[in-house]
């Protein structure tokens, strides 16, 4: 009887290191559903038949609980002051609630660092793209550490309620319109005619060697097309200074930060991963993978660098 008991008192840790291995597979199984858009009370059906079991509902919450905090502390870890230039946008996600579907503004903050490093640095749901909740968005990286003693330059496409949270926030921070976004504008002010060649007349403007020549450049189209196209020539000297701030920053950086492309395209792969979830199942379901999405953005870039701008981002 005493063996018995002896060899059973040496099972055990080797039966729950097993046991262990398998939960957190299972857990991490359970994690990946979740970061593929299945929502918490279908995760048990969708794995049962490749487990051969379904997992508990006990289980299924806790790995969402688990997720949920690393959300939480993503969206409240303290930030550094190492940026050099913003760029800021927004893209909308359609989420359930018990009235039907919602959309979402996803309010995203894309940053380059002192050293050229990049880092989507945090992103918020919002239910608008107004001036009080981008204010209180880029509040909330200022307080945690974002205060923009080395910002240069913010990035946006001229939303009016970004722009007003930008003067309240970061006054002293210069704006850069998108030169996109600009084009796009212009686009809609010129006839198809009169299109590739107003609209190659103004890449010109942006492409030039210098700020100086930018404007020489500028005004020789506005004299070419003010009389034929007033409202297009207006549109865009309205904001031309604005359009012109990149040329006051390092040269490598212009291209990077005369347009919010950068900012498109990974907002671009957050819709390639979230397209055949077609609407989220709430708000904690988008942020889960939003988080993920951005998390991988974010290693990847860092995985890329050189072995010194690792240890820099990392350290921060």
């Amino acid at each position: 009887m005493r063996m018995t008991r002896a060899r059973q008192k040496t099972k055990p840790p080797a039966v729950l290191a097993r046991y262990q291995r398998s939960e957190t597979a299972v857990a991490d199984l359970i994690r990946q559903v979740f970061l593929r858009g299945v929502s918490t009370r279908e995760v048990g059906g969708v794995l049962q038949p490749l487990l051969g079991w379904k997992p508990s509902a006990q289980t299924v919450s806790r790995v969402a609980v688990a997720l949920d905090r690393e959300v939480r502390r993503f969206h409240w870890r303290t930030l550094d002051e190492s940026w050099r230039s913003l760029l800021l946008d927004g893209l909308t996600m359609k989420v359930k609630h018990p009235g039907g579907v919602s959309k979402k503004l996803v309010l995203v903050a894309y940053g380059m660092r002192l050293d050229g490093t990049r880092q989507i640095i945090d992103f918020r749901l919002a239910t608008a793209e107004s001036a009080a909740q981008w204010e209180a968005f880029l509040a909330d990286l200022f307080r945690r550490g974002v205060e923009g003693t080395q910002l240069a330059l913010v990035v946006t496409d001229g939303a009016p309620g970004l722009r007003a949270a930008l003067e309240l926030v970061y006054p002293r921070a210069r704006h850069q319109r998108c030169w996109v976004h600009k084009l796009r504008n212009l686009a809609n002010k010129v006839p198809k005619k009169h299109q590739a060649a107003c609209l190659g007349g103004a890449k010109r403007i942006y492409q030039a060697p210098n700020a100086r020549e930018a404007g020489h450049r500028f005004q020789a189209w506005a004299s070419d097309w003010r009389e034929i196209l007033p409202k297009a020539v207006l549109c865009l000297e309205q904001d031309l200074e604005e359009l012109l701030n990149f040329f006051q920053c390092p040269k490598e950086d212009w291209r990077a930060i005369r347009t919010t492309n950068a900012i498109e395209r990974s907002f671009r792969e957050v819709r390639r991963r979230t397209r055949p979830m077609t609407c989220f199942q709430n708000n904690a379901s988008c942020e889960r993978i939003i988080y993920a999405i951005i998390t991988h953005l974010n290693e990847q870039w860092s995985a890329a660098l050189p072995a010194p701008q690792k240890q820099f981002t990392q350290r921060s």
